[in-house]
C-alpha cells in the first residue's frame, strides 16, 4: 500500500510518502518539506496567532492534495511540540480540521520517543541489544532505552535546538558567557535524566537520529546523504568538542554555507551541538552511531504492525487513520 505520514514540527511540516505492506521494508517514493518555524512564531502569551495558524492550514491542505495525486490510501498526520505547547492548539487544530479534513494527532513527548525507538530498533534489529537512542528536535530532546520494541524508558526534555537558540542565545554567534553559561544550565537539566539511564545499565549500542545529528555527523566527517543510507556513519565526543570550537564563532549566514547543514536550521545549529554535547557528557558516551530512520518511520512502522489483515485499516489508538486519501 502507499502511505503518507504529515509531520508538523518545530521547524519544518514534512510529507513523506513510501510504498509498504506488513512486514517490509518501506520504501520512500516521495518527500517534500514546508519551512514554518512554528516553534519561533508562539507568542508571548503561548499561542500562535490567527495567520499562523491560516498559513498551517494551508501548508496541510497543500500535503493532503500531494498524497492525493500521488495514490496515498491513507495520510497519518502528527504535530510534535511547537503544536503541542501552544495555549490555543485546540482552536489552531479544529481550524486545521474544518479546512483541510486532516487532523492532526499531537504526539506528547514521549510517544516521540517511542516511536522513533521503534525505528531505531527495527533498522538495527535484535543484535542491537540494549538500545540508546537520542533524537534532538527542534523543540525537545527524546531519549530512550530498551532491549525490546518498547522502551524501558521513554524521556522527553524541552531542550530542543530552536528552543535553546531562542531563550538563551541573544547574539549570532553567541558570545562566549552565553555558551559557558548555556552549557552549565544544560548540565544541570540532564542529571536526573542521568541518573535513570545509569539505573538501566550499559546499552551495547548508542544511536542518534533526525536532522541534527546527522547535520553534526556530517559536519565532523561522516559521508553525505548522496552515499545511500547504509553507510555507517558516526559522531564522537572529540569531533563534537572540535566542531563547536569552529562553528559557535561563525555567524548562521556563514554556518549556512556549510555542506550538510539545512540553511534554514543554521541559526540552530550551535544550540544543537551544544545539547548534543552536553547530553553526550552527562551519559558518559564517547560515540553515536547515526541512524536514518527516525519519528517518521516510527509511525509507518506502528500504522503497519496494527494493520488489519481484511481491510487494512489501522487497530492501534496511536495514529489511526485520519485523513484518509481518495
Amino acid at each position: 500500500m502507499r502511505l503518507g505520514v504529515l509531520d508538523v514540527g518545530s521547524n519544518t511540516v514534512h510529507l513523506l510518502v513510501v510504498d509498504a505492506h506488513r512486514g517490509a521494508h518501506p520504501t520512500p517514493m516521495h518527500s517534500e518539506k514546508t519551512v514554518l518555524r512554528l516553534g519561533e512564531r508562539i507568542t508571548g502569551d503561548g499561542k500562535l496567532s490567527e495567520a499562523d495558524a491560516a498559513e498551517l492550514s494551508r501548508t496541510v491542505a497543500a500535503a493532503k492534495e500531494s498524497a492525493e495525486r500521488l495514490g496515498c490510501e491513507d495520510l497519518m498526520a502528527f504535530a510534535t511540540s511547537a503544536v503541542r505547547e501552544a495555549g490555543n492548539a485546540g482552536k489552531v487544530l479544529r481550524k486545521v480540521a474544518d479546512e483541510t479534513g486532516v487532523e492532526l494527532q499531537v504526539l506528547s513527548g514521549t510517544d516521540e520517543a517511542r516511536l522513533t525507538f521503534l525505528a531505531v530498533r527495527r533498522w538495527f534489529g535484535w543484535s542491537a541489544g540494549k538500545l540508546l537512542v537520542l533524537d534532538i528536535g527542534g523543540g525537545s530532546l527524546e531519549v530512550a532505552m530498551g532491549i525490546d520494541e518498547e522502551p524501558a524508558l521513554a524521556a522527553s526534555l524541552p531542550l530542543g535546538a530552536g528552543r535553546i537558540t531562542r531563550t538563551r542565545f541573544r547574539h549570532d554567534p553567541p558570545t562566549r558567557s552565553e555558551l559557558v553559561a548555556t552549557t552549565a544550565w544544560l548540565e544541570d537539566q540532564l542529571g536526573d535524566l542521568a541518573k535513570e539511564v545509569t539505573r538501566l545499565g550499559e546499552p551495547d549500542r548508542v544511536v542518534a537520529t533526525s536532522k541534527t545529528f546527522r547535520s553534526l555527523a556530517r559536519l565532523t566527517g561522516a559521508a553525505p546523504s548522496s552515499a545511500g543510507q547504509r553507510v555507517r556513519r558516526v559522531l564522537t565526543d572529540t569531533a563534537l568538542r572540535q566542531l563547536i570550537a569552529f562553528v559557535s564563532r561563525m555567524p548562521s549566514s556563514d554556518i549556512a554555507e556549510l555542506e550538510g547543514v539545512s540553511p534554514s536550521r543554521a541559526h540552530q545549529l550551535v544550540a544543537g551541538a551544544l545539547v548534543a554535547q552536553a547530553t553526550m557528557r552527562a551519559l558518559s558516551l564517547e560515540l553515536l552511531e547515526i541512524c536514518p530512520w527516525a519519528l517518521r518511520e516510527g509511525v509507518i512502522l506502528r500504522r503497519l504492525d496494527h494493520a488489519s489483515d481484511t481491510d487494512g485499516t489501522d487497530q492501534t489508538p496511536l495514529l489511526t487513520g485520519q485523513g484518509r486519501c481518495g
